[in-house]
């Protein structure tokens, strides 16, 4: 008889249990951000992503990535028998987490309180704010930094209003009145005896260098906290959106919101590095960047939603970039910059880290920056057509800047590039990078012509019709009825529902429901949609991924602009339903429902505020 002797997988298998165990759900998570920094906080009480002073700067805490070496910041109650709940306070970015035990309730309320206007200088503060609402319950309390992803020693000195954690780089200060313990030397441990009614607060900021931490009253705790609620709230109400899905339309503007870094105006594509696409693989990407092809979207999100100040801030920023374009082989125009408008993201793998739940590697910088993206010049040209529409008008200087772009576009626009979905697998004459480069193009004439700036408008429409013939003759493959991702090839994508909503092609031509056929036949799991099928269009990139949400979405507005109202509404509300319990998403879904890669992901909320809205003026 043979013996039945385990194999790897099993083995793999056993170890990825052990894995689960030492890290929450991605989706388990909700998130507090002050516009320059955010942190998750686990629905078990436990800040495992922090990075400080700013989205991209090295971690403090980091047990997302790495459950031993991390880093964390723990409340939670100290003995076991607890569930727990999570919630944001109504219309605000403060989070609740509720524990329930047999002898009391509890809450611990985050928030981050954004800079004053007028400020001198950002504190940075995290607080973190222990009630009870019924009976008596003990916490215990954890802070563990570890500094610049866990590479630089600190020490920890007590205070008599708490403690300052020392790294060469950076110096945090710990407020609070309740006693401190040092633990191991760099660590410190509370424990707190709260009764209903009484509170307990502990507050993590930003110190200058010798800086101590100051008192932390209960007064000075209330006021900020009433602060930062009526800030949230009082932004929230310039919203214009009164449709079906308000709720989750509202929780979107503000999750965006929270991702923008506001001494810019930038918006990062998530505040997260390295939560992989599929777990045990190497699709681990640094998103703490800017990416300008999210530009357009999150114009059209903000404009639709009445934010037109955020809108012209991102515009700016849009426009510097444009500005200090340089002569490089990829254009004078990169994918993603740095928040504060930086060209240089280096990728480095961080070989200490094992990432989550051994998703390794764990890499910072985006080597994808230098790639040759040719459909960012249609979205910073669309970018501008929105704020021209919605009174945002482009003066004479960007003008002539936007022009030169354009220049370069029409003497590069047909050529191969590494696409949108940024693979790694060479370059090809993908069908999304010519809708855009044609989007760059039609885009421009229409400003012109409606604003009467000067332009070469013969040579830019003879220019703009070469690529719609091309699109239509290369682009379009006769035996699958449909339109493909590259020329050469009979693959599908995703990427080519914003055909009709660029309006390229009628969302009713024959040819697009036919295109739209063959994606929902092949692409669509139900009501989640595959960015393309990896096993039949290799990406130069091991392993699989999940479906990608933002694409979801976009075929729900493809379908509703099609005509097909009662599979998008169906659609939609299933999508919503992928949604965490704090209304966020990551950028993937996995094949049993779990969030997968960066969490949340701004084009995900972009996407699904543009179907919402363009659904509700379909349903009538």
């Amino acid at each position: 008889m043979a013996l039945d002797i385990p194999t790897a997988p099993a083995a793999s298998a056993v170890a990825n249990g052990a894995h689960r165990a030492r890290y929450l759900p991605i989706a388990e998570h909700g998130m507090v951000g002050d516009l320059h920094t955010v942190a998750l906080v686990g629905t078990d009480g436990t800040i495992d992503w922090y990075c400080c002073p700013r989205f991209d700067s090295p971690s403090v805490f980091a047990a997302l990535l790495d459950a031993d070496r991390g880093g964390r910041f723990r409340i939670a109650p100290q003995d076991d028998g607890w569930s727990s709940k999570q919630l944001y306070l109504p219309d605000t970015n403060v989070l609740i987490t509720r524990f329930l035990t047999p002898g009391g309730v509890g809450e611990v309320h985050d928030f981050m309180p954004p800079a004053r206007v007028g400020a001198v200088a950002h504190r940075h503060r995290l607080i973190r704010r222990v009630l009870v609402v019924r009976g008596r319950m003990d916490f215990l309390v954890e802070v563990a930094p570890r500094f610049d992803y866990a590479r630089a020693r600190h020490e920890v000195v007590l205070h008599p209003h708490g403690a300052v954690f020392h790294s060469p780089r950076l110096e945090l200060g710990l407020s609070t009145g309740w006693p401190l313990e040092v633990v191991d030397g760099r660590d410190v441990r509370a424990h707190v005896s709260v009764c209903a009614g009484e509170t307990a607060t502990f507050v993590l900021e930003r110190l200058d260098p010798g800086g101590v931490p100051a008192p932390c009253t209960d007064d000075a705790v209330a006021a900020e906290f009433d602060a930062t609620v009526e800030f949230w709230r009082s932004w929230l109400r310039r919203s214009r959106y009164g449709g079906r899905w308000r709720e989750m339309v509202h929780r979107s503007a503000l999750t965006l919101k929270m991702l923008t870094y506001a001494p810019t105006g930038a918006i990062v594509a998530a505040p997260t590095t390295s939560l992989p696409e599929q777990i045990g693989g190497a699709r681990n990407w640094d998103y703490r960047y800017t990416w300008m092809r999210d530009s357009a979207f999150s114009l059209y999100a903000l404009l639709r939603l009445g934010f037109t100040e955020e809108a012209a801030a991102f515009m700016q920023w849009l426009e510097a970039r444009v500005r200090t374009g340089a002569d490089r082989e990829s254009g004078p125009l990169q994918i993603m910059y740095g928040v504060d408008g930086r060209e240089d993201l280096p990728e480095e793998e961080l070989a200490h880290l094992e990432g989550y739940m051994g998703s390794a590697p764990v890499r910072i910088g985006n080597a994808a920056a230098t790639q040759l993206q040719l459909d960012i010049y249609g979205e910073l040209m669309d970018s501008l057509y929105l704020c021209d529409k919605y009174g945002l008008p482009i003066y004479q200087e960007g003008w002539a800047e936007l022009t030169h772009n354009l220049e370069w576009l029409m003497e590069h626009w047909d050529q191969p590039d590494e696409g949108i979905w940024e693979t790694r697998g060479g370059r090809r004459d993908y069908t999304h990078s010519r809708l855009m480069s044609w989007v760059a193009i039609e885009r421009a004439i229409r400003v012109a012509l409606q604003r009467g700036l000067p332009a070469d408008l013969l040579r830019w429409m003879a220019v703009r019709d070469r690529i719609y013939t091309q699109i239509t003759e290369r682009g379009w493959h006769p035996g699958r009825q449909a339109f493909v991702q590259h020329f050469e090839t009979d693959v599908l994508d995703a990427s080519v529902l914003l055909m009709p909503l660029c309006k390229f092609i009628a969302p009713t031509d024959p040819r697009w429901l036919s295109t739209l056929d063959a994606i929902t036949a092949e692409l669509v799991s139900d009501s989640l949609v595959y960015r393309y099928r990896a096993d039949t269009s290799p990406d130069g990139l091991a392993g699989q991924e999940a479906t990608f949400s933002m694409c979801s979405f976009w075929w729900v507005e493809a379908l509703a602009r099609a005509g097909r109202l009662s599979q998008a509404q169906l659609a939609f509300e299933k999508m919503l339903t992928y949604a965490n319990h704090a209304g966020l998403y990551s950028e993937e879904i996995g094949p049993t429902g779990e969030q997968l890669g960066n969490f949340p992901q701004a084009f995900t909320h972009l996407a699904l505020i543009s179907a919402a809205y363009n659904l509700d003026r379909q349903l009538g």
